[in-house]
């Protein structure tokens, strides 16, 4: 406990003093309010939205404005935002800047989907740095909120871009670079690699945030020790274990008893309820009751049940009769 105990602290991102440096990542498709709103109870010091393209919140998308809901709380809130045409990233911050519930926006620069790649977005903006510094320029300059960005290690091995991309942002007022220690072309494969954090965290004088196989405690303690990282960042940690958190700001893991698993996932659902209505809740919660019922005992069987369920209630039923079999 005591070896972890000593890298939680408080963090200021530039006017904004977080309770902790324990973040969620902002991952598509995963932290969507609800998740969010279930991650925040076990005391990340800052959650994150899902990308949101800044071309589509230019034309006024619903579904993409739909990303950026928050909560009606004092907690600090992140939103993260991407696209490679700095008028189009000038006219989102813009926008977000009569938002009085945002206190960051963040702007990915190392998201290795394809789509987004080949339209110079996320991870594809690695390919230009000219284009990195106009649009920090840009975002910082018309930007009321603080401006972070997280980017990769890189676009591949032949061209490692994380130490120019935080150079760029200390240069021209970022307030944190988060830094995820693989290249675009590694994806989520391989070993990620603390030395690049530690040597963007050796360069500049910014937050620099780690991230990348933060798993339990003793992951979140080899990120600190490795890099001397300001705060850590979990993602794929945190999908169907919430406690996560909890494990790292105690210092200790923490193993849900199998009751509080089935509370976890009900109160989680209907979350999701309240947000995307019960149909669409039926079809979103499926990926995430599998990550929850990961390493279960005979759970394979009843992913397949709640895959094919119909309802809310059949989903509940379900579970509640396989929670049971466990007891």
């Amino acid at each position: 406990m005591e070896a972890i105990q000593k890298y939680i602290k408080k963090l200021n991102v530039g006017k904004i003093t977080l309770k902790n440096n324990v973040f969620l990542a902002p991952m598509a498709g995963v932290t969507d309010l609800p998740f969010r709103k279930i991650c925040k109870t076990m005391g990340p010091g800052l959650t994150y939205t899902e990308m949101a393209s800044s071309k589509a919140l230019e034309f006024n998308s619903k579904k993409t404005e739909k990303i950026l809901e928050l909560e009606n709380d004092k907690v600090p809130s992140a939103v993260q935002i991407f696209g490679s045409n700095k008028e189009s990233i000038r006219n989102t911050i813009l926008t977000l800047n009569k938002r009085e519930d945002i206190d960051i926006i963040d702007i990915n620069m190392g998201c290795p989907a394809p789509k987004l790649v080949k339209n110079g977005d996320g991870a594809g903006l690695l390919l230009d740095l000219k284009n990195v510094e106009e649009i920090i320029k840009e975002a910082v300059k018309v930007s009321e909120k603080e401006i972070t960005v997280k980017t990769r290690k890189g676009f591949d091995e032949e061209r490692i871009t994380a130490l120019d991309v935080a150079k760029i942002c200390e240069a021209n007022g970022v307030r944190q670079i988060t830094v995820h220690g693989r290249t675009r072309k590694d994806y989520y494969s391989g070993n990620v690699d603390y030395n690049i954090i530690e040597k963007v965290k050796e360069s500049v004088n910014i937050n620099v945030i780690g991230n990348g196989d933060i798993f339990d405690v003793k992951s979140a303690l080899t990120m600190f020790e490795r890099t001397n990282c300001d705060g850590i960042m979990v993602a794929r940690g945190a999908m169907g274990n919430p406690w996560i958190f909890k494990s790292i700001l105690d210092g200790k893991d923490y193993i849900p008893t199998n009751e509080e698993k089935l509370e976890m996932i009900f109160k989680h659902i209907d979350y999701m309820c309240k947000y995307d209505g019960e149909k669409l809740a039926n079809l979103k919660c499926r990926k995430h009751i599998a990550w929850y019922l990961k390493g279960l005992n005979k759970s394979t069987k009843v992913k397949d049940a709640v895959n094919k369920a119909e309802s809310i209630e059949e989903v509940k039923e379900i579970l509640t009769d396989y929670f049971k079999s466990l007891s």
